[in-house]
């Protein structure tokens, strides 16, 4: 989804951002990961008529941001230490602390190798790890999906996104969260389809999803397996993450 946010809008105690698309005809109310609201709306929209909808709207959101809360506090913790798992593309990995190894982070002979003088640091080595291997293998693994929806040249781009899986600058760059790296690879085709289907259509319109399964046409089977896969998948305690309603 494209990222223009404006003001917030707080109603009946929540906060709900809001973010005007281009091309939408109609309000899309999104609890994400982190419990944050966001409403998708037409450009332009009445702050009162939004703020009336959303109060119908309130007996849902509370019950979903509490939900979303819940998700959060039973995130799993990882360590760093030896024999914890680390997922890459859907599979664990060992952690495994060396004296040696040409980089802070490297993936080898099943283990995922840690360097001892970078335990303090870890979690950002980690990070940065992951997308470095994204920066590597997300471009491999785009190409045929971008010929298969007639996609427009985008750049791509693999950063922290809070809980967003993916995004689409306004510029329409596609920007895919690192964290992805952790999912198997049919989820991660299922995000890349998403975003790529978003520089067609800004919003989740029919065609949209027509689109998207023109590509994939057990998308929803994907879409709920993400689901669950998202309260699972590590992410530094200290990094928000969020969670596109993907």
């Amino acid at each position: 989804m494209p990222d223009t946010p404006a003001k917030p809008l707080q109603v009946g105690g929540l906060v709900i951002d809001i973010h005007p698309v281009p091309g939408r005809t109609s309000v899309r109310v999104t609890v994400e990961r982190d419990a944050r609201i966001v409403a998708a709306v037409p450009p332009g929209a009445d702050r009162e008529t939004l703020e009336s909808l959303i109060r119908t709207r309130l007996p849902w959101l509370y019950s979903k941001v509490r939900g979303r809360e819940a998700d959060v506090e039973q995130r799993p913790r990882r360590r760093f230490v030896d024999g914890e798992g680390f997922y890459y593309l859907g599979r664990s990995y060992r952690l495994k602390t060396v004296d040696e190894t040409p980089r802070p982070v490297a993936l080898v002979e099943g283990r995922l190798r840690l360097r001892r003088n970078c335990k303090d640091s870890a979690s950002e080595a980690l990070v940065a790890w992951y997308a470095e291997r994204g920066r590597q293998w997300l471009p491999q693994r785009i190409g045929p999906w971008a010929d298969c929806l007639e996609a427009p040249p985008a750049d791509l781009l693999v950063r922290p996104l809070g809980y967003r899986w993916g995004s689409c600058s306004d510029r329409g760059a596609l920007n895919i969260h690192w964290a992805v790296m952790q999912l198997p690879a049919a989820l991660v085709d299922y995000v890349l389809v998403h975003e790529l289907a978003h520089l067609h259509e800004p919003n989740h319109s029919p065609n949209f999803w027509r689109m998207v399964a023109r590509a994939l046409p057990d998308y929803e089977v994907r879409r709920d397996r993400l689901e669950g896969w998202g309260a699972g998948v590590w992410l530094p305690e200290e990094v928000t993450l969020s969670r596109p309603p993907v």
